[in-house]
């Protein structure tokens, strides 16, 4: 069975709108080998619509050679959510339109790596609602941003995470990774 995990970029005050405005000052080789990592462990993506919307306007013109992260959300298979979207046309993939958590449960049913989610606050929110994802991993980072869309919205309801490993990078980064309480 395969697992869904979330990984994220976040401030302090729980900001992860636009990470490429604030996030680049932060990053190293100790981040850089668990983004490697977490990549190795990957053969989907699962995507909201703003985020594919953004990585589609941008990766397919990256050059692959000598770059495994473009090579990576190029080639792997990226299941998209949204209920706006007709079609999705970047290449390997697939819209899931209508029953989203249905479609995620299937995808888990199946052999294979994990399914991995970057970005997209109000899919990993949903799942994170329906029980379907397996991990939020978080990269903290040491900055107040004051404004700006956030990961957990006020209404968002309580839900009980477990930590399960943590690290800090001499960034002052902290990597955190958290797993549903099952009650």
């Amino acid at each position: 069975m395969r697992k869904v995990v979330a990984s994220l970029f976040v401030s302090l005050d729980g900001v992860m709108e636009a990470p490429e405005q604030w996030h680049m000052p932060y990053f190293n080789e100790e981040m850089g080998a668990v983004i490697g990592q977490s990549l190795s462990t990957t053969d989907a993506f699962l995507l909201g619509r703003r985020t594919y919307e953004e990585w589609a306007g941008y990766w397919p013109d990256q050059p692959v050679d000598g770059n495994p992260m473009a090579a990576a959300i190029n080639g792997l298979p990226k299941y998209v959510a949204s209920t706006t979207l007709d079609e999705v046309t970047w290449q390997n993939s697939t819209l899931l339109r209508n029953d989203v958590a249905g479609e995620v449960a299937k995808l888990k049913e199946q052999p294979g790596k994990d399914l991995s989610i970057s970005g997209s606050a109000t899919l990993v929110r949903s799942l994170l609602r329906d029980g379907l994802l397996d991990e939020l991993r978080l990269m903290v980072h040491p900055v107040v941003l004051g404004s700006g869309g956030r990961l957990f919205e006020n209404g968002t309801g309580r839900t009980a995470l477990e930590l399960v490993a943590s690290k800090s990078f001499s960034t002052g980064v902290l990597d955190l990774a958290y797993r549903p309480v099952v009650a």
